[in-house]
């Protein structure tokens, strides 16, 4: 596959490139081959596009994309700027996920998700990202410039808990991401959406009488804050998704609390001085 996907969004399909007529009208219609494709439109890498330039995506670090998001069968992944659609056609060969490519000129990815074969499971609509609802998924997959990243930001953390979304080269300012990747094929990064566990909560030990309280401050995906009327602060504190982990000292009372947001509750293991219990934290 010429050309990634990721090219910065809305990626070029330039403004000024047309179809050429015959060669365009084969490559779109019925039974054609990537390469049918391919003769309709020849991007360049640095060819400007509506927000961004085209830069090729190599197939390598696609892959890794997508098993960093561990897509599966039952994921939705929406790529804005889908540009060529690879990482949505990927999405649906490689790890039988359904996929929407959104691109501000979608014509050649389209014919290359029915080249593909999977035109019953990839669809590429024409769309502005900051335009078009992706809400509905759980994966989301960008290679856009930092800024761009920013701009999406506020849409992204309003999204489910849980949601997957990687990034090609470029991060979200001080977002910092869940999961790093490097090599040779380029950078990688992943961030999962956290829920909202900011406040008071009081933790009341379902078969017992223990109890205590914990203020919670929350910056995107780590915690901090106080145990009960005391000075101690809690420790390694974080969420993923709906995943929290935090620990914390009182006196020398050792702590360790893993549990999940069900609701307006956290269900939680809590490890206190080596005895576990199950714990049941509601928010005041």
């Amino acid at each position: 596959m010429p050309m990634s996907t990721r090219h910065r969004l809305q990626c070029a399909w330039s403004l000024g490139l047309l179809l050429v007529g015959g060669v365009a009208a084969q490559a779109l219609g019925a039974g054609t081959s990537r390469e049918d494709c391919e003769k309709s439109y020849k991007p360049s890498t640095g060819q400007p596009g509506k927000d961004v330039v085209w830069v090729p995506t190599n197939d390598p670090l696609v892959t890794r994309m997508l098993e960093m998001a561990q897509v599966g069968k039952g994921d939705l992944v929406y790529d804005l700027g889908a540009g060529d659609g690879k990482i949505a056609i990927a999405a649906a060969k490689q790890f039988g996920a359904r996929a929407v490519g959104v691109e501000y000129n979608p014509e050649m990815a389209q014919c290359l998700v029915r080249a593909e074969g999977v035109d019953d499971k990839v669809k590429v609509i024409q769309g502005d990202i900051f335009e078009t609802d992706f809400s509905a998924a759980n994966v989301v997959t960008l290679y856009l410039l930092p800024e761009l990243n920013l701009k999406l930001r506020p849409t992204i953390l309003k999204m489910k808990p849980g949601t997957r979304v990687v990034s090609h080269s470029f991060l979200m300012d001080d977002w910092r991401p869940d999961e790093s990747s490097v090599s040779s094929d380029g950078s990688a990064y992943l961030w999962i959406v956290p829920a909202d566990v900011s406040g008071k909560w009081t933790f009341k030990q379902q078969r017992g009488n223990d109890s205590f309280d914990v203020n919670l401050v929350q910056t995107f995906q780590k915690l901090s804050g106080k145990v009960g009327k005391g000075s101690d602060d809690i420790t390694n504190a974080e969420v993923r998704g709906n995943q929290v982990e935090m620990m914390f000292s009182e006196g020398d009372v050792h702590t360790r609390l893993k549990g999940e947001l069900k609701g307006n509750r956290i269900e939680a293991q809590v490890t206190r001085n080596d005895a576990t219990a199950t714990y049941v934290g509601t928010r005041s």
